[in-house]
């Protein structure tokens, strides 16, 4: 039987794959998991909950809401609000638990539930674990006075907004900077454009309307057109473009190029490291990040730690080191004086930052790392759980590996979200990176074909 956790918590298309049902059991048991060392003799387990503004997310709150409360767990309801925020209530409420409904950059059919430890922190995969494995079991019902109470935090967004200002120091400090910021339809269509203005950015504020059924259209980090256009056309110097849930972010040049998670975390790599805030001046990276960012760390004395991908793993190493900056290409960065996992407004406020800090132009920072050629090919109707152990494909990895030497680089690996094999391959150019993407991938399906 498949793992019910994927690389980021539970999803599935809402009242399909992602029932009420579902949402209230695992509620239950997670409360009985997380809540287990916070049942305090003078108090019960607390938690919070947030949502994405999706339609689905309307009802699969009140299930785990229910689902908690009827475990004994106090609930606070902090509403529409971005993953990361959630993740910061947890630890600024002193809370047990936390859960994030969302389904991140996902279109609107689909949801999601994200669990949080003690300190907003992704759990590790033997509590997700330990979580799968008490659906169903019987339990102790709590009754009368013993049943958990909700309330709802009205303050939520101005707690977490102040949190994002003060991660800068001093209020005011983007004056001088035309921002354009795509909010994605998604959770942090209020947050991030109070925030930028907080620190005085003239802001302009698309795609900030959501309706429950708009989120990530044709929007946001994963549909950037509207963004590349409007920054240009409004003269901007900066465009912000984040996802539903406002844990990624990724960034737009004044001429109206990308600026993708691997030339930010340059960025800010470099930034850190001169303010002596890069502990053992190392950044954590997936290996899915570009080899152009290797080579940049590396002529700027930064080392890069490369984890599976997935920003829980370059939590974990960056917890058990003690690093202060990691994320990935996508736009997952995490800077680890202020947040537990990924954010992409606090990371937007820190790019401009450093924008104004130098004089320089995005496009001019960016320019510090060369993005070699990437081909990505998904390969469909495949057994991905052999991908890692059929001797003929791996041996065609080994020789595709060989053939691009230190030029280049060759990832396969199975997908921890989708029932496919992604092949990556970079090179210096296009056409060799292709050519080696597309054999193997022809190896993957003729190896590994349903």
């Amino acid at each position: 039987m498949a793992r019910l956790f994927g690389t980021d918590g539970v999803r599935g298309v809402a009242n399909k794959d992602l029932t009420a049902e579902l949402a209230l059991d695992l509620s239950v048991a997670a409360a009985h998991i997380l809540g287990e060392a916070g049942a305090f003799a003078d108090r019960r387990p607390l938690a919070v909950v947030g949502r994405d503004p999706r339609a689905s997310g309307e009802f699969l709150e009140a299930a785990v809401v229910a689902g908690l409360a009827s475990a004994g767990v106090d609930v606070v309801r902090l509403g529409v609000l971005p993953t990361p925020a959630t993740a910061f209530l947890v630890n600024h409420l002193g809370a047990d638990l936390g859960v994030m409904l969302s389904a991140s950059h996902n279109p609107m059919p689909d949801n999601g539930i994200k669990f949080f430890s003690r300190g907003g922190v992704k759990l590790d995969d033997y509590l997700e674990d330990a979580i799968e494995a008490r659906l169903g079991e019987e339990w102790v019902r709590p009754t009368g006075a013993s049943v958990g109470r909700i309330t709802d935090d009205l303050g939520a967004i101005e707690t977490y907004v102040a949190h994002l200002v003060s991660s800068l120091g001093t209020e005011g400090s983007l004056q001088g900077l035309k921002i354009v910021i795509d909010c994605a339809n998604g959770a942090a269509s209020v947050t991030a454009p109070e925030a930028f203005a907080a620190q005085g950015a003239d802001i302009v504020a698309i795609h900030a309307d959501p309706d429950g059924l708009n989120i990530n259209e044709n929007c946001g980090s994963t549909h950037m057109g509207d963004l590349f256009e409007r920054v240009v056309a409004e003269g901007a110097d900066l465009g912000i473009a984040l996802d539903g849930d406002a844990d990624r972010c990724l960034a737009v040049d004044h001429e109206g190029n990308l600026v993708n998670g691997d030339q930010i975390m340059a960025i800010l790599a470099i930034a850190m490291k001169e303010e002596h805030r890069l502990h053992s001046d190392t950044l954590v990276a997936t290996v899915m990040s570009n080899l152009g960012l290797i080579n940049a760390m590396r002529d700027n004395g930064i080392r890069v730690d490369q984890t599976k991908v997935g920003d829980r793993y370059v939590l974990e190493s960056m917890n058990a080191n003690g690093f202060a900056l990691g994320g990935e290409q996508s736009g997952h960065v995490i800077i680890s004086e202020y947040a537990n996992t990924g954010d992409g407004t606090l990371t937007g406020l820190h790019l401009a930052a450093r924008m104004l800090a130098t004089g320089r132009t995005l496009a001019d920072l960016a320019s510090v790392m060369t993005v070699l050629p990437q081909v990505m090919i998904n390969v469909r109707g495949v057994d991905k759980l052999r991908a890692g152990i059929d001797t003929e494909v791996q041996s065609a990895v080994s020789a595709a590996a060989r053939a691009l030497g230190d030029d280049g680089r060759v990832l396969l690996r199975p997908s921890g979200t989708e029932p496919l094999v992604r092949v990556m391959v970079e090179a210096p150019t296009e056409q060799i990176a292709r050519e080696h993407a597309e054999n193997l991938a022809a190896k993957v399906r003729e190896r590994l074909s349903l």
